[in-house]
């Protein structure tokens, strides 16, 4: 496919209003399914077997902790996880890992509105859909969740179909902005979550991909310049060269698409310098507070994640011609190498 020029290029994307499958009967891509859309409107089911990838994420956010909570399931590799990483000393607890040759399955109904539970020995991940959310619960020995998600009933939230080719493509579906109320307790201390001092961020993947990926992604939550409530979503590299990307912001609940690819400058060799974004309607810098390092690497099966948490300013241009001003938004952005 074209390579994308430096500075990033606009493009055209199909916005898809009505249900659709990600999949034809033989399981390559059905042509229909690539665009975007302002929920879940695919059906996801992955007929066969071997290079499926599905998965489950949730990260929610306060003022003192960052947790996660993580359901994938590859063919023959499936991963349930539990973290949280403390604000204060940056310290991190993982709990749960890696199945390999797990039982056929898991992760491949249509999804949006069916629960999701895995368990690796002692580690349990509950993810269950309401009618305000999704519940979630978890248990391991050091860290328990119970915690429900809110979305407002006029928020919106990004699908969108990335094609490599009919045979390698990947459905995603990101979500921020979202109210966390509940508890969670770390080494037998409690804490209470409430609405008002948490952000939740969800990502949903359903695709077939190919042995290497490289990717950025960026989200963060804020307001704008003039007190908007803003979400903010990026990425970068594996979209490139594509017909599609996973670029957007939200103001008070609406969804605006960047349709453009964009630059992503930052230095491997110094992971807390700035990280800039750029596109012809997108000037972003990112700037650092900690870099976290993940790292499996078992020869031909390999995961690489450096991840930053931070602040965003910049500006960005809506389609109709409005700029869009913010500082200080906390997120993250990340780039990550997987092979498998």
């Amino acid at each position: 496919m074209t390579a994308i020029p430096r500075g990033g290029e606009r493009i055209r994307e199909r916005e898809i209003t009505e249900p659709v499958a990600l999949c034809l009967p033989d399981g390559r891509l059905n042509p229909d399914a690539v665009g975007w859309a302002r929920g879940a409107l695919h059906d996801t089911r992955l007929p066969g077997w071997g290079r499926n990838k599905r998965f489950e994420y949730w990260s929610v956010q306060t003022p003192s902790t960052i947790f996660t909570m993580n359901i994938s399931h590859h063919d023959y590799r499936a991963n349930v996880s539990i973290t949280c990483i403390d604000r204060s000393t940056w310290s991190e607890i993982v709990q749960g890992g890696n199945t390999w040759m797990p039982r056929r399955g898991g992760l491949d109904r249509t999804a949006d509105r069916e629960p999701m539970q895995a368990r690796r020995k002692d580690v349990l991940v509950r993810m269950t859909p309401t009618d305000r959310g999704t519940l979630l619960h978890g248990r391991s020995a050091r860290i328990d969740v119970d915690v429900e998600i809110v979305a407002p009933d006029d928020h919106e939230s990004m699908a969108v179909v990335v094609p490599w080719s009919d045979r390698r493509f990947q459905y995603t579906k990101k979500d921020n902005g979202l109210r966390a109320v509940g508890l969670i307790s770390v080494d037998g201390i409690v804490q209470e979550i409430d609405a008002e001092h948490s952000i939740a961020v969800h990502d949903r993947g359903r695709g077939r991909w190919p042995y290497f990926t490289l990717w950025n992604w960026g989200a963060g939550n804020g307001v704008t310049a003039d007190g908007q409530a803003l979400g903010l979503q990026f990425g970068g590299k594996w979209t490139d060269g594509t017909p599609s990307t996973e670029n957007w912001i939200r103001l008070d609940g609406r969804l605006h698409k960047v349709s453009s690819h964009l630059e992503w400058r930052y230095d491997p060799a110094d992971w807390t310098a700035p990280w800039r974004l750029v596109g012809p309607s997108v000037e972003v810098t990112f700037t650092p507070e900690r870099h976290l390092r993940h790292v499996f690497d078992r020869w031909i099966v390999k995961s690489r994640g450096d991840t930053c948490f931070g602040t965003y300013a910049g500006t960005v241009e809506l389609d109709d011609g409005r700029v869009v001003a913010f500082a200080d938004v906390f997120g993250h952005v990340e780039e990550v190498e997987r092979r498998w």
